[in-house]
Formats: C-alpha cells, structure tokens, sequence
C-alpha cells in the first residue's frame, strides 16, 4: 500500500521547493518529486543563476578592461572561459546542495524521478533512466497535489536547434569555447542578457527581433535608452525584421531576415545562432490526461486566483501556468497555494506589480504600469525621467548611463510604476516594489531622505522630477 502525505509536490524548481517547505512549516507532511538529478530547476541550473554568473564574469572583464581610468594598470588581461565555466558551476552546485540541506531541515522526503499524475490523489514516480532497469516504479498518495513541472526553451518552427551551430538558452551555456561572433534570434530578456554576455567578452553580436524595439514587454523610453547603450558598446541591432531561414554549415550560421517595407533582405553569418524567442510549459508527459484539466491553447494550466485547477486538490504554480515565466512568481504562488491549500488566509497575487529584471549592461528593471498601460487603463498620468548621468556615484564608476522613470496618477499622484535602465537597476528597484505595494505616493518617495552619495538617490530624484521641482537638473 502506497504511504499517504498532505501535499505531493511534482517539481523540484524554485516554485516546488518553495512551495514543500512552506508545507513543512505548516506542519504538513510533504513529499517533493523530481526527475533531475539535482533539486533547483531551470533557475537553478539552466538559467538565472547560471547567466547571472557569466554575466558578473563579463562586467568584471569590462571593469578590467578601463583599469586604467581608475588608477590601475593591468597589462594583456584576457577571458579564460574555463575558469568562467567552472566558477559558473560552483555557483550552481553549492546552491543545489543548499536546496538538498533545505529538504533534510524541513524533514521533506524526496523522490527522485518522473512523476505523473493518476488523478484522484495519486503519483506515479517512475526512477530515472540510469536506475530504471533495477527500480520499480512507486505510487505516492495525498491529499493534495501541487504541479510545479516549468518550461523548456522554444523555438520558431523554421529554425531547427541542433545544439551544435545553431543552439538555445541551455546549450549555449555549456559551449566550449567563447565565440568570435554571434546571432542571437530574440531580444526578450533571455537573448538581451546573452547578447550582453557575448559582447562583453569580445565577440561580434548581432541581436535580432521581430518588434520594433528590444524588450519589447518595457516602456519604450527604457528600451530605447538601452538601445542606444547597445549601441555604443559595437552591438548591432536588427529590429522589427521577421526570420526567412536559417542555414546552419559546419563552421557558420548563414541567416536570412526581412525588415517591413523593404525589399531588399537582410543576410547574416556568425559561427552561431542563439535562439532565444521564449519558452514552452511542461505540460506533456504528466498525466494531465488523467484529470479533469483542459490545456489553454498554448498548452498552460488555467488556475484561479488561489492556484487552483479544475482537478480537485490539484494546484499549478510557476511556468506552467499563463502568469510571467519568472522565478519569484513561482516563488510566491508556491505560498499561496500551500498556505490556501492548509486553510490559512491567503492573498492572491497582484500580477500589475510583479517586478522585472534583465541583467545585461545597462541592466533594466521595472514594476507596474508602463505611461502606455496606464494611459490605457484611464489614468491621468504625470512622468518623472532623470538621467543617472547626474548621480555622482554612477560617475565614480564610469558607469553614469540611463534613467530613471517614474509614472504616477496626476489626480492622486500614487505611483502608478517605476522604469530603470542603468548600473545596478535590478537591486534598486526594490525601492519600487515596496512603494507599490504601500500605495504610495510620488510625494512620499520624494520627501523620504536617501543617503548620499548612492545610485538610490535616482528614485528621489526621478520622484522630484514628476512632482516639477528637481534640485539636480
């Protein structure tokens, strides 16, 4: 007879992780399924944590590059790839074994394999495929069930990722070598950050995309801003130009695109291809056929306000639902659901104050409504824009590139949503979130003292600029 717990998570990334230690802490007794080898998901392995590593490697080696300004003489510094590859996973091992500490703390029991539902509280594990031939499959039971399975890389149907010429998000950061040149195909922020990375570290990149504009999701003043960054650092930028083909050879990537209302196509070589155009949810091989859920068009889990799916005591959290493929989304409807699921009070998420973030240089950062979508939702708005180039400590490190943006309601002046582009914006926009979420004003942010000199000093300073009385412009 199987054994019956209170909560059986399938998924091991930072959604199901969050969501069995949440369960523990309410006294649950919790059983977490995955079929990696190690716990920490696409996050974890495959994405944020892994790129943000390289990316530090890139920003370091720029730093590196301009000692000199600083007072520092360096000679010949040069990329070793090697080291920055093993660094990358050092970073990625230590916190896998911190999420393995983390179940062992909260006495969640783990199962490694492929788990799938049966429907009517019941999971199937099967072992992974190394272990198949002497483990049997096992039949876990609970009372609820929360699916927490991700996504995986997408591609356009006319471009065929053969992991060799022509690569995606998880096998570009295993390739052996660093580039000399470079086509990524999407400028959302899984290519911007790549292209970021590449170019940085040498290599001649050229970052195409469909919209008019990189990350096409962010007010337009933030990324026209960054363009212009983009720009200056020798990144060629083709926007608004749709893919024709791709033709991978032995040594090259040759690619073929048109711009709208040209005749004459663009035409493109480099040693690879990145396709970065977004990512699909793992919805298949799950057992959702043997519930009572019916997949969205593009294959999501509709759920509620609560996590909920037409299943029962059935949740989804994180990519494989049709809410922002982020890892603190994850995160926190991982709470929700194990914190409505176990009858406490729960608070379900406002998605209009979700922050985003995307670690290229200038990195960019936002929250809430963009001036277009709170003009499109009725409001009066009032913007506020000032430039990190009058911040001194932007100045000290050479880095005073972009602005900040700030969009409020002109009748109540509440602040409607705040827009960085610049050094550091990813860590700023803290600030942000919690204004927010208190409702606060343009006045509020304006009047609260910030200390000096720091790169925080822009959301006073942007805030001052809404309100029509700046003291440093």
């Amino acid at each position: 007879m199987s054994e019956m717990y209170d909560l059986i998570v399938i998924g091991g990334g930072p959604g199901g992780y969050v969501a069995a230690i949440r369960a523990s802490q309410l006294g649950l007794k919790t059983a977490l399924v995955e079929k990696d080898g190690k716990l920490g998901g696409t996050c974890l392995h495959r994405g944020c944590i892994p790129t943000k590593s390289l990316l530090w490697t890139a920003e370091l080696y720029s730093h590196i590059l301009e000692a000199a300004a600083f007072g520092i003489q360096l000679e010949k510094p040069r990329v070793d790839w090697e080291a920055a590859q093993a660094h990358k996973a050092k970073v990625v091992n230590k916190g896998a074994a911190g999420i393995d500490y983390l179940m062992k703390k909260n006495k969640v029991t783990v199962f490694r394999g492929h788990g799938r539902l049966l429907g009517k509280g019941r999971v199937e594990v099967a072992p992974p495929p190394e272990e198949a031939k002497g483990e049997a499959k096992q039949l876990l039971e609970a009372r609820h069930i929360i699916l927490a399975t991700g996504s995986i890389p997408r591609s356009l149907p006319n471009v065929v990722v053969d992991h060799r010429r022509v690569l995606n998000s998880d096998s570009m950061l295993s390739i052996a070598q660093l580039p000399k040149s470079l086509i990524v195909l999407g400028a959302g922020a899984v290519g911007t950050e790549f292209a970021s990375i590449f170019n940085r570290l040498g290599a001649e990149v050229t970052l195409l995309e469909y919209m008019p504009h990189v990350l096409p999701i962010e007010d337009e003043d933030i990324s026209k801003e960054l363009e212009k960054h983009l720009k200056r650092q020798k990144m060629t930028l083709a926007l608004g130009v749709a893919l024709e083909s791709v033709e991978a050879g032995p040594q090259s990537v040759k690619v073929r695109a048109k711009k709208a209302g040209e005749e004459k196509p663009i035409e493109l070589e480099a040693e690879y291809l990145l396709s970065a155009v977004g990512r699909s949810p793992v919805t298949f091989g799950v057992g959702i056929e043997n519930t009572a859920i019916e997949l969205d068009a593009k294959g999501f889990v509709p759920v509620d306000a609560f996590q909920r799916t037409t299943e029962p005591n059935l949740y989804a959290i994180g990519d494989i639902c049709p809410t922002p493929m982020l890892a603190h989304v994850a995160s926190a409807q991982a709470v929700l659901a194990v914190e409505h699921l176990a009858g406490k009070k729960a608070e379900p998420l406002r998605y209009d104050r979700i922050p985003g973030a995307t670690y290229c240089f200038p990195e960019v950062a936002s929250v809430g409504l963009t001036e277009k979508k709170a003009k499109e939702k009725g409001h009066e708005v009032k913007v506020g824009i000032f430039p990190f180039s009058a911040i001194s400590k932007a100045s000290i490190s050479n880095q005073a590139v972009g602005l900040a943006k700030i969009v409020s309601d002109k009748k109540y002046d509440e602040v409607l949503g705040v827009h960085l582009v610049g050094p550091h914006a990813t860590e700023l926009l803290a600030e942000a979130c919690i204004a927010l979420r208190l409702e606060a004003t343009t006045q509020d942010i304006a009047r609260t003292i910030h200390a000096h000199p720091t790169l925080s000093e822009i959301m006073k300073e942007a805030a001052e600029m809404t309100l029509g009385t700046p003291i440093h412009l």
